[in-house]
């Protein structure tokens, strides 16, 4: 493996990622356009204005699809594959670069392996199990989108949104100080140990590797996932904002910042659900 086939890694994941920030502003766009006014959510009037381009008819329909509340009752497949798409989209978007780490450790793995004669899969392959985890977490996450979804058109100040957006915090911060999360986050800090221990030449294995190392990253940011349930699904500014703390948590050592998240998103949850009752 050269430098050739890693720069075509880089390349495909960076254009990934950039695609999917650009898809999800556009979408944050078209929502807030459509709240615009008292019904409107916090920050809808700065993100209105950020840009307006024309889209091709089937980004149009499948933003449709997404920013449209559907009853429970009525939600088809139609509006379950178009809200797991966009939940996978945030994945590219907030959790690949925080991936980058380990598709770097494998591919100089690969390429000491290679200068010695050695056989060694694409490293694609790798990143292929890793989304294919985020890719089922995009269906549950779709689904639970689906499940409250009925609560949208309710009052602005509904206690029911309240109660649930504090749930939703508690629990982020409450998974915040929990020891799987240390496990997961130390797995997600140190992939070298896992990808030189576990080293494969065959395709499965390396796609295996990719999917454990999908799992560690899942079980390490699901609840943070949650927070967007809180603060809108859609929210573009939380959405930077958790994909950097993201990078910033699997970078560092130590518990500080994920203990002072921890103790934020509890604080927060806690409010939010004295406001709502």
């Amino acid at each position: 493996m050269a430098e050739r086939p890693r720069a075509l890694v880089y390349a495909a994941v960076g254009s990934a990622v950039a695609l999917s920030w650009l898809v999800i502003a556009a979408m944050a766009v078209r929502g807030a356009e459509s709240r615009i006014g008292p019904a409107g959510a916090p920050g809808d009037s700065l993100v209105s204005g950020m840009f307006h381009l024309p889209l091709p008819a089937f980004l149009e329909r499948f933003f449709a699809l997404c920013l449209a509340p559907v009853p429970l009752g009525e939600a088809g497949v139609g509006p379950f594959l178009a809200l797991t798409a966009m939940w996978f989209l945030m994945a590219l978007a907030m959790m690949l670069p925080s991936a980058a780490p380990m598709i770097r450790t494998y591919c100089e793995i690969a390429d000491t392996a290679s200068r010695k004669g050695e056989a060694v899969v694409h490293p694609l392959v790798l990143v292929a199990g890793y989304l294919g985890v985020w890719l089922l977490a995009a269906i549950g996450f779709a689904g639970l989108t689906i499940a409250l979804q009925s609560y949208r058109g309710g009052a602005a100040f509904d206690p029911a949104i309240g109660i649930a957006g504090a749930t939703a915090l508690g629990l982020a911060g409450l998974y915040q100080f929990s020891g799987l999360k240390e496990a997961c986050l130390k797995k997600c800090r140190n992939p070298f140990a896992v990808l030189f221990a576990r080293w494969t030449v065959r395709p499965a294995g390396v796609l295996r590797l990719g999917v454990e190392q999908g799992v560690w990253c899942l079980g390490c940011c699901w609840a943070l996932m949650l927070v967007m349930f809180a603060v809108g699904v859609m929210n573009i500014f939380w959405m930077a904002l958790l994909a950097l703390f993201t990078l910033v948590e699997k970078q560092t050592k130590g518990t500080l910042a994920t203990r002072l998240a921890g103790a934020i998103l509890l604080v927060w949850g806690t409010a939010l659900l004295l406001v709502s009752l």
